[in-house]
C-alpha cells in the first residue's frame, strides 16, 4: 500500500472495558484499557481491542485523501488505571485451564492475544505508526502488548518485566519474537530468563524503550514525538514499513511459540501454582496501595523462594 494513503477515523464504537478518543488536528486515535478489577487482559478486553483493529483496518481500506482532519495516522495503546500499564495475563483463567489440563482454554486465549499483538505489531499493514505509553507498571503479557507497538514511551516511575519465569513458566504471546527483533538475541535473553522488573531508565539504555519521559508528561510526549515523527512523515512510515516487512514477525512463528506455552503450562506442578498465586497476592496487595515502588523487592522474594523450592 502506498503509504500517502490516508486512514479515516472510524465511527465511535461501544466499548465496556476500553476507552477511545481520537484528535483529528494531530491523527491521534487514542485506546485506554480499563477493565474492571485486576488491570489485566480479560477476553473482554481483548475482544473490544480485536474490535478497535478491525474498524481502523476496515476504513483505512476504504479511505481516501479527500476527507481532511478524519486521518488516523497514530494508534497509541495507553491505560486509564493510575500507575498501572497492565499486570499481564488473566492468571486466574490461566490456573483454572491448568487445573483441568484444558489446554484449549489455554489456546483459545492465546490466539485472541494473538488477534491483537499481530496486526499492532505490523501497523495493521497501513499508513499508521503504532505507539504504546506506559505509565506505572506492566508486567507479563502487559510489557508483551507495550512491545508490540513501534514506538515505546514510557514516563519515569514505570516498571516492566516477565515475571512467569518465577512459577515456571515464559511469556508466550510475542515477547521473544518483538524483542528479538528489536534489540538482539542477549537482552531478549536476559529480560524474559531472569524474572526482574526494570525501570524505564534501564529499558531505555537497552533499547527497549524509545522515550522516557517525566512523570505526569507521558501524553505530551506522545505529542511531542508525533510532531517531529510527522516532519518527515512519509519516509518515516515507509522505513517502519521496510522494517516490519524484512524484519517481519511472522504468524506461524507467534502461534507455534504459543504451541509451546500451552505445553508448558499444562505441566505445571501445585508449586508453580502456588508461585502463581503469591505473585498475584503480591501484584493485588502493590495496586490496593497504588504503588509498584516495592515490585522489584517483590521480585527478588519470589526468585528467593523458587530457588530454595528447587
Amino acid at each position: 500500500m502506498d503509504t500517502s494513503t490516508s486512514v479515516v477515523h472510524f465511527a465511535q464504537t461501544c466499548f465496556t472495558q476500553l476507552e477511545t478518543r481520537f484528535d483529528p488536528e494531530s491523527g491521534i486515535s487514542w485506546a485506554y484499557m480499563r477493565p474492571p478489577g485486576r488491570p489485566c487482559f480479560s477476553p473482554q478486553l481483548l475482544l473490544e481491542l480485536r474490535r478497535y483493529i478491525e474498524d481502523i483496518v476496515r476504513n483505512g481500506q476504504t479511505s481516501s485523501d479527500e476527507v481532511v482532519g478524519e486521518r488516523v495516522i497514530y494508534a497509541v495503546l495507553a491505560s486509564r488505571t493510575p500507575r498501572i500499564f497492565s499486570l499481564g495475563g488473566d492468571l486466574g483463567l490461566f490456573r483454572n485451564a491448568i487445573c483441568h489440563r484444558d489446554r484449549e482454554q489455554l489456546r483459545r486465549y492465546a490466539q485472541l492475544c494473538i488477534d491483537d499483538l499481530f496486526p499492532w505489531n505490523r501497523n495493521f499493514d497501513l499508513p499508521v505508526t503504532t505507539i504504546s505509553l506506559v505509565q506505572g507498571t506492566a508486567l507479563g503479557g502487559g510489557f508483551e502488548a507495550a512491545l508490540a507497538s513501534s514506538v515505546v514511551v514510557a514516563e519515569e516511575s514505570a516498571r516492566m518485566g516477565f515475571p512467569e519465569v518465577l512459577f515456571n513458566l515464559f511469556p508466550g504471546m510475542g515477547a521473544y519474537s518483538f524483542l528479538k527483533r528489536k534489540v538482539g538475541r542477549r537482552v531478549t535473553d536476559e529480560l524474559i530468563t531472569s524474572g526482574n522488573i526494570y525501570t524505564a531508565k534501564q529499558l531505555y539504555d537497552m533499547g527497549v524503550v524509545d522515550v522516557v519521559a517525566p512523570d505526569g508528561t507521558g501524553e505530551k510526549a506522545v505529542y511531542s514525538y508525533v510532531r517531529k515523527h510527522a516532519r518527515a512523515g512519509r519516509g518515516r512510515r515507509a522505513y517502519e514499513r521496510v522494517r516490519s516487512d524484512f524484519e517481519a514477525v511472522d504468524r506461524a512463528e507467534l502461534e507455534r511459540i504459543t504451541e509451546i506455552w500451552v505445553e508448558t503450562a499444562v505441566q505445571l506442578e501445585e508449586r508453580d501454582l502456588r508461585m502463581m498465586d503469591r505473585l498475584v497476592r503480591a501484584q493485588e496487595k502493590a495496586r490496593t496501595a497504588q504503588s509498584f515502588t516495592g515490585t522489584s523487592a517483590q521480585a527478588r522474594d519470589l526468585i528467593a523462594a523458587r530457588s530454595a523450592a528447587d
